[in-house]
């Protein structure tokens, strides 16, 4: 390859390693120790996120005497009601009138048991509304249950002679929502006339699922819906430093339609059926490695209420897997008329890469996956697709760089003509105008190597969200998703940490053997050249060093598809290179030209009026500095 497709790939080199180095967000920075943590001491999490709500949100006092009208709801003993449609179990709490926990039937955590998603003790929730002598705060108060039918049951709030609150929470069968109906009844002297919004404090820890800590902290997101966009937005948290963390906070003016705590497989999303108001306060806090959480996430909203009892405040809640089919079929459940668009949760990419994720690899994975066959050999298959779909696009690529190719000696001729430095502008105009007699583009390539990038990138948002790959092994790798790490030691080495990946191995390795190809044709397409050229090869070099380093900790899935697609890039790279006859390109280049000579509409004009605007510029700037000699 020459300079211009040289150039082409180390282009998307970098920006796949930008990539990396977006996506991790500093995640290279050591962690504190775990004593430096002992004061989040998560046996007594309870407690702490109480306190934290407690100093962000004070609560109104309220009075302690049987006139008080909550007193009837400000003493009583806890119980849970569990609901259950076979998917999902969730216990409602008789406190706070709140889901206290949360367990998905279908998926295993590492330990082999039911993943759950959280216990009474890392949640808070708690509900707010204004009285005219004294606040709820569901959180502090014990509601009465009431059956009501199959998944389904009344948290009621009893007053004083104030009538009484519902809380009527319903999980719809065959999926992952829970609604949620909030209704006064015979409140009207409680609250007052001009009353219109419920405040809602939300506090989750959550909780390590995955293998791979840094890897799964990554992807460990607050993530948000503005009613008027399409697209999801995330709330940027910096990773726990040497000292002790500070909460990432952030005021959204817009209208929300839901609000996600979403780990890298599973999600608690909390979905306003009249949208939130603008001025959701959102926060949050990273853990540190080793406490069995990847972070506490914290949401302040507001939505609106009707005190008369009309018309019931509604929420839902979906609690499962981050399943892009799933999510998209549970969006279908939502109250109103309103597209929440649930999949947006998951990250697939910059705009181009997710329209190529969504139209290509997903459906494309869906397909081959039913065939029940072992999820590497899946990949492998995928690899393979997308190479044949994107060879067209390698072919021109490389069928551009050969015609340059087969242009060297008349560039030698050039060269050789203006040996001096100081001639080295006329030897450019010549060497252009050598390009443009012939109809070559010594930029050619590059548009054709754009083309492929999309493609190569889609894979590093789809593969670390693809649930469908969680736990499932291939070859020596126990877990796509996770890191294969059957060379592993005990202490911790700065960057690598305690394992060695055997895929990312060989991904680099397919890496390097590419690069020595790639050097190998740029100094047969460009001798006298190597001087200028020094960085970038020691930095085409130094690329997979950086990939080492940063995706030893990836998934083996990722790993994987990029050494599949590396090896597959060198054996086209090999079959093109015997299968192309430079002299014969040169000899048809010639009949083209000798064609044209005679008839000019026969000229081909394959990057020849860039030539001839290049040409120009250079003609004025030689006129330019002429006259500056002047």
């Amino acid at each position: 390859m020459d300079r211009k497709t040289f150039l082409g790939v180390m282009l998307i080199s970098i920006v796949l390693t930008l990539v990396i180095f977006l996506s991790s967000n500093n995640q290279k920075k050591n962690a504190p120790a775990k004593a430096q943590y002992e004061q989040t001491n998560m046996q007594k999490e309870g407690s702490d996120i109480q306190n934290a709500q407690d100093a962000a949100y004070p609560m109104t006092a309220t009075q302690n005497d049987s006139l008080s009208p909550l007193f009837p709801a400000m003493y009583g003993t806890e119980s849970t009601t569990v609901l259950d449609n076979g998917l999902v179990k969730i216990g409602i709490s008789s406190k706070g009138a709140i889901p206290g926990f949360a367990v998905l039937s279908g998926y295993k955590n590492q330990e082999g048991q039911n993943v759950t998603l959280f216990t009474q003790d890392e949640i808070s929730l708690n509900f707010k509304l204004d009285g005219k002598n004294q606040n709820i705060q569901s959180k502090n108060l014990f509601f009465e249950p009431i059956s009501n039918g199959a998944n389904s049951v009344i948290m009621r709030l009893n007053t004083n002679g104030y009538g009484y609150m519902d809380f009527i929470y319903t999980l719809l069968p065959e999926s992952y929502m829970l609604n949620l109906d909030i209704k006064a009844t015979g409140m009207d002297n409680f609250f007052s006339s001009d009353l219109s919004t419920l405040a809602v404090d939300w506090i989750q820890n959550l909780r390590q699922q995955e293998k791979g800590f840094q890897f799964e902290q990554r992807y460990t997101t607050l993530t948000y819906k503005r009613a008027d966009k399409v697209k999801a937005k995330v709330l940027g948290i910096a990773p726990a430093g040497n000292k002790t963390p500070k909460p990432t906070n952030k005021t959204v003016e817009e209208q929300l339609d839901w609000v996600a705590y979403k780990n890298q497989f599973f999600s608690c999303i909390m979905i306003a059926s009249d949208t939130y108001d603008g001025g959701t306060q959102l926060s949050g806090i990273s853990y540190a490695k080793g406490l069995g959480y990847m972070k506490k996430l914290m949401a302040k909203t507001h939505t609106s209420f009707d005190p008369t009892g009309s018309e019931p405040t509604q929420f839902q809640f979906y609690m499962g897997p981050n399943d892009y089919k799933i999510l998209k079929q549970n969006s279908k459940l939502a109250h109103g008329d309103h597209k929440i668009r649930l999949h947006r949760v998951i990250d697939l990419g910059w705009p181009v890469v997710r329209e190529v994720n969504r139209f290509l690899i997903i459906p494309l994975f869906n397909l081959l996956s039913k065939w029940n066959m072992n999820m590497g050999i899946v990949i492998l298959i995928m690899t393979l697709i997308v190479k044949i779909l994107i060879f067209p696009a390698q072919v021109k690529s490389y069928m551009s760089t050969a015609k340059t190719r087969a242009l060297k000696p008349y560039i030698d001729e050039v060269n050789a003509k203006y040996p001096k430095p100081e001639d080295a502008m006329k030897k450019q105009q010549e060497t252009m105008a050598v390009y443009s007699k012939y109809g070559v583009s010594p930029m050619g390539g590059c548009l054709p190597q754009l083309i492929q990038m999309p493609f190569l990138v889609s894979f590093f948002f789809f593969v670390p969200n693809a649930i469908e790959l969680r736990q499932q092994s291939f070859l020596w790798a126990t877990d796509l998703t996770g890191f294969d790490d059957i060379i592993s030691w005990g202490t911790n080495i700065p960057l690598v940490g305690n394992h060695l990946s055997i895929f990312c191995l060989l991904f680099c390795l397919t890496n390097i053997i590419n690069t020595i190809y790639m050097q190998q044709q740029q100094q047969m397409a460009a001798p006298g050249q190597e001087e200028s050229m020094k960085m970038m090869k020691w930095m085409m070099y130094a690329m997979p060093v950086i990939f080492f380093f940063s995706f030893n900790n990836y998934s083996s899935g990722l790993c994987y598809y990029y050494f599949i697609s590396g090896l597959v890039s060198i054996i086209t790279m090999i079959w093109l290179r015997r299968s192309t006859d430079e002299k014969a390109i040169l000899a048809k280049l010639e009949a083209d030209y000798e064609a044209s000579r005679n008839d000019p509409s026969k000229r081909k004009q394959g990057g020849s009026s860039m030539m001839a605007r290049l040409e120009a510029l250079q003609k004025e700037q030689e006129r330019l500095q002429k006259q500056q000699r002047k």
